[in-house]
């Protein structure tokens, strides 16, 4: 997937508009992720009505104000604007981590040739191996938002220990990056609490045993006219 944008250069979206045009750079940006193509144009009135739609779906995904660990996710623009002007009137409604490449990169249009886009809006979903995940997630990203990106991620098989929006969150106890580590170590401290609460049951279970076997053999004296109460 990263091989699509080495030795290019790609633009983030921000107010400084830096670009990522080193192969560290891009690899730090775009290794190990899923991948969105958004391609529109700012002459479409249907990619106008999508934008804050995917607005809404990147920003669910992304922004610290709405999740606390950001996704292994990376939205590129890739624009079919007539002008650079058009490109910038898009730019400026989508969000600044957004990435683009720049109006007159060819690669562009390269773009749309390859992944064969002939409407817009389209977002082709590539998985980190670079595989078409989605030719369009437009529908899906409209019905069903943010909660899509679970399936690309189960599709993608990205591993991914921390999942989870905000709203989630403050239902739960923290988390840190090494809990995975200690619910290992919590699971084999129960498995040995359990292990010593068996034994000790086993072994008062085996006392009890005993105890009426006594009993049974009392029983037996007392109905023989034994002296069963004398112990």
């Amino acid at each position: 997937m990263v091989d699509l944008f080495l030795n290019r250069v790609l633009v983030e979206n921000n107010w400084d508009q830096d670009e990522l045009n080193t192969e560290r750079e891009i690899l730090g940006i775009l290794e190990n992720r899923i991948i969105a193509l958004f391609f529109a144009s700012a002459q479409c009135d249907k990619c106008q009505e999508f934008l804050p739609v995917l607005n809404e779906f990147f920003k669910r995904l992304k922004d610290p104000m709405y999740i606390e660990y950001p996704k292994l996710l990376a939205l590129i623009y890739v624009s079919l604007d007539q002008s650079e002007e058009q490109q910038e009137r898009v730019l400026k409604e989508l969000h600044k981590k957004v990435l683009f490449l720049a109006f007159e990169d060819p690669y562009r249009n390269e773009l749309q040739a390859m992944f064969k886009v002939k409407d817009v809006p389209t977002v082709v979903v590539l998985r980190p191996d670079g595989s078409v995940l989605s030719p369009n997630a437009v529908q899906d990203i409209c019905r069903f938002g943010a909660d899509c990106f679970r399936d690309w991620q189960e599709s993608a098989e990205l591993i991914e220990r921390t999942f989870m929006f905000n709203e989630e969150f403050e239902n739960l106890n923290m988390r840190t990056v090494s809990d995975p580590v200690k619910r290992l170590k919590y699971k084999t401290e129960d498995d040995k609490r359990k292990k010593r609460w068996w034994k000790v049951w086993g072994k008062a279970k085996e006392g009890i045993e005993e105890e009426e076997e006594k009993d049974g053999s009392w029983d037996t004296k007392r109905k023989e006219g034994g002296t069963w109460w004398k112990r």
